[in-house]
């Protein structure tokens, strides 16, 4: 569910001829017994396949959606009280159709099953945070994931033209009319959920149910589609490293396979897959925007031995023109101003250009501005 992901607080740019040498092309890689050493992580970070699962509330949307005011108190304060413990929860009877889930999963398997060169069509620039990605091969040198993953920018204001589909027919080819429509509609079908659950946050918070949807309602947002093949070491490696999402609000739907881990009290759990319901996380940028009061929670991905493991990520961001900025109601003596205003584009250029995210990334994203502004 992550941008991308490090321990440390400087990026480590990959050395250029090593980084032409290694081509994560999982049709081979998934196959070797001896895995690049840039894929295997230090010790303090290997991961244990076998986690306790982590028990995770579902948040039942049926009567909220339907507009039954009860039960929107009752959703807020669930909502509320998993932001308060680990910031994870699962949301279900969302109204989203299973047949678009269904499309999105299956048209991430033709797209993951192409040949590498093909893939490339749409290979994600440098400095860029849209395209294909075989791993961070190009970016970076070690603690690489095992992982490819396909990255599109999405709209909601009203005049956007749909520039999913767009996207994705410009670098592969008009045969992929359909594939871009699918993730179009998905994108708006998570647009449009993510907004509802912004209501719940804002009625949990106590600044009313309008203040955070208003605030993400022309949300410029990114859609990622996660592909973890299996690997024949995976105790030694990971799908993504632990890191804070740097974004508001990610709504993820896993395959049934597994494999996302949180950290709660210093100790990592699973969370079980439900095809019914999708797993919704407090991004770093929604921490700000709450003062503190809700905090972005650590996670990973581990990878198997036998099964490809996929998931959709939809990262709600707001409008680049948007300044986040906690409202009146959660700032006081007691609790003060925690993070320095800034805009969503200043936070996304930060982790492109000087920062691999990982747990500390807001705390070091202020100290970047306050830096700057000195």
């Amino acid at each position: 569910m992550a941008i991308e992901c490090i321990h440390t607080m400087v990026p480590q740019p990959a050395n250029q001829e090593s980084s032409k040498e290694l081509v994560f092309d999982a049709s081979v890689l998934r196959h070797q017994l001896h895995i690049p050493s840039q894929f295997i992580w230090p010790d303090e970070e290997k991961p244990c396949l076998d986690e306790p699962e982590l028990p995770v509330p579902f948040i039942d949307l049926g009567g909220f959606l339907s507009g039954d005011p009860l039960a929107a108190m009752e959703a807020s304060t669930l909502v509320g009280q998993a932001c308060q413990n680990h910031g994870f929860f699962l949301v279900v009877n969302h109204g989203i159709d299973p047949k678009l889930i269904s499309d999105a999963h299956l048209y991430m398997d033709h797209f993951f099953a192409l040949p590498l060169s093909h893939k490339q069509r749409a290979q994600r620039m440098p400095g860029e945070h849209c395209g294909y990605a075989s791993s961070f091969t190009g970016r970076f040198s070690s603690k690489l994931p095992w992982k490819e993953t396909l990255s599109f920018q999405y709209s909601a204001h009203k005049d956007s033209p749909p520039l999913v589909k767009d996207y994705l027919c410009s670098k592969m080819g008009n045969d992929f009319h359909q594939f871009g429509k699918v993730y179009q509609d998905y994108c708006e079908a998570m647009s449009n959920l993510s907004l509802g659950i912004m209501e719940l946050l804002g009625m949990s918070l106590g600044v009313g149910n309008d203040f955070f949807r208003e605030f993400f309602e022309e949300n410029s947002s990114i859609m990622r589609l996660n592909y973890y093949p299996p690997c024949q070491k995976p105790d030694l490696t990971l799908g993504t490293g632990p890191h804070c999402d740097p974004t508001s609000l990610t709504i993820l739907h896993q395959d049934q396979v597994g494999g996302l881990q949180v950290c709660v009290d210093n100790e990592w759990h699973s969370i079980r897959p439900d095809f019914n319901a999708f797993v919704v996380n407090i991004g770093d940028t929604f921490m700000a925007l709450s003062n503190g009061r809700y905090k972005s929670c650590l996670h990973r991905a581990v990878v198997n031995s036998e099964t490809t493991r996929k998931s959709l990520a939809f990262f709600l961001c707001p409008r680049s023109d948007k300044v986040v900025s906690p409202p009146c109601q959660l700032v006081d003596k007691l609790s003060p101003r925690l993070y320095p205003d800034f805009t969503w584009p200043m936070l996304l250029e930060f982790t492109q250009k000087h920062y691999r995210a990982d747990m500390k990334t807001l705390e070091a994203f202020a100290n970047w501005l306050q830096r700057k502004s000195n």
